[in-house]
């Protein structure tokens, strides 16, 4: 499955060179050109990361990294901003607030898609040295292969702890049915999809009071959500 990279620029010809670049390296390109639409649109679409400008029409980078870091929902998705200021005290505020990477124009595009490569690489190799996960009373220990919901146990086939685990993992972006049957049971093409369906409604009803942190999108798939943190 193609990465997604979120664009948050107001300038055309930045979008139009940074959208080739990443095209042409595999992403799929997603763009906004306001700091409140950009706030919306990684709230709403979960982007892999996001490129976002400094000065931007309504919020700033600035007030938008800070949203986005604050959120439990967002906040482990790369940001890399990108702006003309170069002087030392923005870069640092930048990162200050949470940003994942910087770069400054006039920009070489090829190099920002390289960047952005290396922040999703890197986060995704520390995601699997992590052995434990702990979300809002699950916790699932993939060495052990075992899941528990406020400290009990769980009774789980392997498909349903795979299921979960991939669930968790992917925390806050929907998974299609097609995409959870390659990654969980390892099938191509061609499979019943309705063989999701039946496993999810068995794993809901072991997680009790915890199964509406599993959501049904409507005509997509399938999310798994925690409530907001302010």
């Amino acid at each position: 499955m193609d990465d997604t990279v979120l664009l948050v620029e107001d300038e055309t010809d930045v979008v139009d060179l940074l959208r080739y670049h990443f095209k042409k390296a595999g992403f799929k390109v997603q763009i906004t050109n306001s700091g409140d639409a950009g706030l919306a649109a990684v709230r709403s679409k979960r982007p892999d990361a996001v490129v976002l400008d400094l000065m931007l029409p309504g919020m700033t980078g600035l007030e938008v990294c800070r949203a986005l870091k604050a959120d439990s929902e967002t906040s482990a998705i790369p940001v890399l901003m990108l702006t003309a200021r170069s002087e030392v005290k923005d870069r640092v505020k930048g990162l200050e607030i949470g940003a994942d990477d910087y770069v400054t124009k006039p920009f070489s595009p090829k190099e920002v898609v390289l960047r952005v490569q290396g922040l999703l690489r890197r986060i995704r190799s520390a995601a699997e040295e992590v052995n434990l996960l702990e979300v809002d009373g699950i916790s699932i220990d993939k060495t052990a292969l075992r899941a528990s919901v406020d400290d009990q146990r769980l009774d789980l086939t392997t498909i349903e702890f795979k299921l979960l685990l991939t669930l968790v993992t992917n925390r806050g972006r929907i998974l299609s049915r097609e995409t959870l049957l390659s990654d969980v049971w390892g099938y191509s093409t061609g499979a019943d999809t309705r063989t999701v369906d039946t496993h999810m409604r068995r794993l809901r009803e072991k997680l009790g009071d915890h199964a509406s942190k599993v959501e049904t999108i409507r005509g997509q798939g399938y999310r798994f959500s925690a409530p907001h943190t302010p």
